[in-house]
């Protein structure tokens, strides 16, 4: 199987996209590490790195373990970085496609770290002690139970951007836009309180669907300032370079492009929205972007694209059967799981 025999990627600009929290699952990178040496190496690397067997606990759980913030962040990046590196493993056989080449990447939240990455921005090892101290960094940030996030679907964002600020002069808490994940599906977050008056505002104004999120913190909100303090020096002893092709930023919805930007978006992401509506947005009409394959554990990021570029390729490489499919259909359409 070559690329050039693959109907829907052939002669197309690729964005690779990766995945954050909420994408985990048990299991994750099983079946890519089965059939790919260089795949299983990133999950020995990732062992060596954090000195304990993370790749167990990607692949046998115990779920509420994985779940836990600081092995959710390293064990994302460790599964997409997997990924990535059975995509272009010619020793996988079938499944393996040495030649695609991403003209952007970006990463929801965590996931940029995997996109830096890929852009060889971030070594791998740094890359993964750097996400296991910020999820404890967000994790102790507010104390459980204190924040929470939700999820407003059916409004727009200026929409949602009013009513939270409305729950916030109503209660005197915070509460604010953590991410604009798509058309009409915007998430919240904030104090506990706040969202709560958020959720009965958002549908008293015509939602078709507002709902907490089962999220151990408030991410992404003027709550994880704490946060952002101690990963900016943490930050500054990493060693980060220029990225070799665009990496698209959550905070700027545009791409970094200097060791310096990188650095500076890392820290700002913490405390502020995730752009990912205009971010995806600027790959299709800055970039030309027209196939957006997500490079890691489960659909999500897919099936937001489509809604965003409707018409553009989207699709999952979560385990090797899903890309032996979208390279041998080679008619896998725009708007259909591939």
């Amino acid at each position: 199987m070559t690329l050039d025999s693959a109907l829907p990627l052939a002669g197309r600009k690729l964005a690779f996209v990766f995945p954050g929290q909420g994408s985990q699952k048990v299991g994750m990178g099983k079946a890519w590490a089965d059939a790919s040496p260089a795949a299983r190496g990133a999950f020995e690397e990732a062992d060596r790195a954090l000195g304990f067997p993370l790749s167990r606990l990607c692949w046998e759980g115990p779920e509420d373990e994985l779940n836990l913030t600081a092995n959710t962040q390293p064990a994302l990046l460790a599964t997409s970085i997997a990924v990535l590196r059975g995509l272009a493993d010619t020793r996988a056989g079938e499944p393996g496609a040495p030649g695609l080449a991403p003209a952007a990447v970006a990463g929801h939240s965590l996931g940029e770290y995997s996109a830096l990455v890929a852009a060889g921005s971030l070594d791998f090892a740094e890359a993964l002690l750097l996400v296991r101290r910020r999820g404890e960094l967000m994790q102790e940030a507010v104390p459980v139970g204190a924040g929470a996030m939700a999820a407003v679907i059916g409004l727009d964002a200026a929409a949602c951007a009013a009513l939270a600020a409305d729950a916030a002069n109503e209660t005197g808490e915070v509460c604010a836009v953590a991410n604009l994940n798509g058309p009409g599906q915007t998430v919240l977050a904030g104090h506990r309180g706040a969202i709560d008056r958020a959720v009965a505002l958002a549908r008293e104004r015509g939602a078709r669907k507002a709902t907490l999120l089962a999220v151990s913190a408030p991410f992404h909100s003027p709550l994880m300032r704490p946060a952002r303090e101690a990963m900016a020096e943490r930050l500054a002893g990493a060693t980060i370079r220029d990225p070799r092709v665009p990496v698209v930023v959550n905070v700027d919805a545009a791409p970094a492009t200097t060791a310096a930007a990188v650095r500076d978006a890392l820290v700002r992401q913490i405390d502020n929205p995730v752009r990912w509506v205009e971010s995806i947005l600027w790959m299709r009409e800055g970039a030309g972007v027209e196939a957006f394959l997500e490079v890691g554990p489960g659909s999500v990021l897919s099936g937001l694209n489509r809604r965003i570029v409707p018409g553009a390729l989207c699709a999952g490489t979560g385990d090797p059967e899903q890309l032996r499919k979208l390279l041998a259909d080679g008619h896998a359409s725009p708007g259909k799981e591939a």
